[in-house]
Parts: C-alpha cells; structure tokens; sequence
C-alpha cells in the first residue's frame, strides 16, 4: 500500500465547548478526532493517534493546554490509530474490556499495520503494546476538578472493548469509531482472527447514544456534529442490515449478497468514502443473521 503519512495536525485544534477541545483528523485516513477536555485540576486526553511520534505531538499539545494541571489518557478502543500510542503517557485509563481486546488482540492488529508498508509501518517501527494504568469496570466517573467527564463502556459494537466519553456539562460525547460521517461504517470483521463487531450489537448501542441527546458529538473520524451523527450511523446500519437479510433470507451465497448490497449502497451514498468496509459489514450481518 502507499497510504499518505497519517500524522496528527495538532495545530489545527478547535474548542467545540469551554475547555473543551478537538484535534480534527480533517479528512486524513488513520487519523482520528481526537480530544482533549480540561477541568481546574485536569486535563483527560482521549485518543493518540498512530505511533509514538503522534501521541508525543498530542501529549505536548496537551501538556501546555494543561499549564501544570494533570494529565489523563484514555483510548475510544484498542485499534492502532487510536491507542498504539499510549506508552508515552503517563496515566492511561481504560475498561476491563479494551484492555482484554489489547492483551488477546494487540499484537495482531500491529503486525496488520505494520504490513501496510510506508508511512504507516514507519510509525510504528518503535512501538510496544501499551499496558494501562488504570482498568476499571462499568462507568469510571473522572473528576477533574469542577468538571466530571463520564468513561462509559457500550458493549458490543465496532469492538468489545468499545466506550463513549461524555462530557456532561458540556454536552458533548466521543463516540470512536461506532460513528464517522462522510464514510461507510468500518466493520472490522477479520475471520477467524476477530469476529467481535456486531452489526445488530452496533445499532442497539446507537439507539442507547441517541437516547442520551448529546448536543455535540466527536465521531472516530470525520466532520463534529450534533445528534444527527449518531442518528446518520443509525440508519446507515439499519440499511445495511434490511438489504443484507433480505437477501439472506433468500439463502443466495454470501459472494452475491456482497455484490448486490454493495451496488445498492453505492448508488445511495456514491459521496462517501471507506467502500471497502461495505463486503466486510455484510458478512458480518450474515454471521448475525445466523444466530439471531
């Protein structure tokens, strides 16, 4: 692959809220939106970027926004864009599940990557595992000072491990890739070596996120925006789910399921990008379809 250099542009930071910040991917593969929230006492960085060099750009940008105050890490979920650089902060935090996807899965994803080739290998030429500091189950309520930001496990959706980071004061909500906009959902279904992703799971986790009514909303990658994201994925996998089980139900071979779901998508949205995630989400709803 000759994939273009997916480096964190700190520079380009915007506050959605009071104290409350997005590093833009701006399009960028690889790169995630990344956050970071202050309170009085803190500062909670959510998400790296790929490598160590992205997530010591990040940590920098952090550590002067913070002026002194503390720094925290936590991660939307294990993939490598969004956690392969956590090593180099000092307290990370996450859910019992995201560090159990790290321990069983990590190392494969990073051998994935780094067969990308190029840019991408590059940055994670030096990269070990990152082991938390923190793990912790249910909702970890972080306080940093004046401001509680909320680190809520989902459940079963684009990963196990996968959590939102609400901002209640603010009323604005991360969401790591169980959103995006602009793009097709991106369905990691890797058989036989990660079959987590549930696209049934996914849309019951959305329908609990659009209940919440965030004001603004931080998706994985791609433009912020308000409810309508998350309502914007949610129909986008109901789509997919209606046109993939019609056809399944019909026992047609999954091969032209993939064909014909995939023509029907991209005539609906023939704007977005990430068309190779369309085959790997009907597959996955065929294997949902099977136990549901």
């Amino acid at each position: 692959m000759n994939l273009p250099d997916p480096v964190v542009q700190v520079s380009g930071a915007v506050e959605v809220a009071s104290e409350v910040l997005v590093i833009p991917n701006s399009g960028a593969g690889l790169v995630p939106n990344i956050g970071v929230v202050g309170g009085r006492e803190a500062v909670l960085v959510v998400d790296t970027g790929l490598g160590l060099a992205n997530a010591s750009a990040v940590r920098e940008f952090a550590a002067e926004f913070a002026r002194g105050r503390r720094v925290y890490l936590t991660t939307t979920h294990f993939h490598p864009e969004h956690a392969f650089g956590a090593s180099v902060f000092a307290e990370y935090l996450v859910n019992s599940a995201q560090a159990d996807d790290l321990r069983r899965k990590g190392s494969g994803y990073l051998e994935m990557f780094r067969g990308f080739g190029g840019h991408v290998t590059a940055r994670l030429v030096d990269v070990t595992l990152p082991v938390p500091d923190e793990v912790y189950d249910g909702v970890r309520a972080l306080d940093l000072g004046g401001r509680t930001v909320l680190l809520r496990p989902t459940g079963r959706g684009h990963t196990l491990g996968d959590q939102v980071v609400e901002v209640p004061d603010a009323g604005v909500l991360f969401t790591g890739d169980l959103a995006e906009t602009g793009q097709f959902a991106i369905f990691p279904w890797f058989p036989p070596h990660d079959t987590d992703v549930s696209g049934v799971a996914w849309i019951s986790v959305l329908d609990s996120l659009i209940a919440g009514a965030p004001h603004i909303v931080v998706p994985g990658h791609g433009t912020v925006g308000d409810v309508g994201v998350l309502q914007g994925v949610h129909a986008y996998l109901r789509e997919l789910r209606d046109e993939t089980w019609r056809r399944r139900d019909s026992a047609m071979a999954v091969e032209e399921i993939e064909a014909e779901v995939r023509s029907v998508l991209l005539a609906r949205h023939p704007s977005w990008t990430g068309q190779e995630w369309i085959e790997p989400g009907v597959r996955c709803l065929c294997s949902d379809f099977s136990v549901d």
